[in-house]
C-alpha cells in the first residue's frame, strides 16, 4: 500500500541531469512555499509515460499558477531522463531514483507487472502513482495504479493542488 493521506512527504533527495550537470532534487523543496506534485512513472522512452509527462507539461502553467512544484520520478538514470525530457520538450523536473529509495519510501515499487511484460525477472520500477502534498508537506492526495497503462486522474490532482 502506498503512503496515505495525512502522512508527511519523506525527506529524500534524488539526482536530475540539466545542462549545468547533475543537481540534487529534494522532494520536499517546495514545503513552506506551496503544494508539491510528485509523479512516479515506470520508465522513460515508453508511450504511456511520455504521454503522461507531455500532458503534465502542457498543463504546467495551471500548476504553477497555484504555486505547485511538479517533480516526476523514475528509476531511469539521469542521463537517459535528460535525453528523453529534451526529446519530448518536457518542462517539469525529472528526477532519478536509481537507488529505489523514493519508490520504497512512498511504497510504490512494482516488481511484477512491468518485469513480466518486459521479461526481466528482477526489474523493479515505480508504479504509476501521484502524490500531492500541501504547503506544509502533508500528503493530501494519493493515486496509485495497478495497471501501468492507466494515467492518473488529472482533474482530481488539480483539485488537490488547489485545496
Amino acid at each position: 500500500m502506498p503512503l496515505k493521506k495525512d502522512q508527511p512527504l519523506p525527506e529524500i533527495t534524488l539526482k536530475a541531469k540539466t545542462d549545468a550537470g547533475l543537481i540534487d532534487v529534494n522532494l520536499r523543496r517546495n514545503v513552506g512555499k506551496g503544494p508539491t506534485v510528485i509523479l512516479f512513472f515506470p520508465l522513460a522512452f515508453t508511450g504511456v509515460c511520455t504521454d503522461e509527462m507531455c500532458k503534465v507539461t502542457n498543463d504546467l502553467a495551471a500548476y504553477k499558477s497555484l504555486g505547485a512544484d511538479v517533480i516526476a520520478v523514475s528509476v531511469d538514470n539521469p542521463f537517459a531522463q535528460e535525453a528523453w525530457s529534451k526529446q519530448n520538450n518536457l518542462g517539469i523536473t525529472v528526477a532519478s531514483d536509481m537507488s529505489l529509495a523514493a519508490i520504497k519510501a512512498f511504497k510504490v515499487v512494482d516488481s511484477r507487472v512491468i518485469a513480466e511484460k518486459l521479461g526481466f525477472a528482477k526489474l523493479k520500477v515505480a508504479k504509476r502513482a501521484v502524490f500531492v502534498a500541501d504547503k506544509s508537506g502533508k500528503i493530501v492526495h494519493v493515486e496509485a495504479k495497478r495497471d501501468p497503462s492507466q494515467l492518473p486522474n488529472f482533474a482530481k490532482v488539480k483539485r488537490a493542488v488547489g485545496a
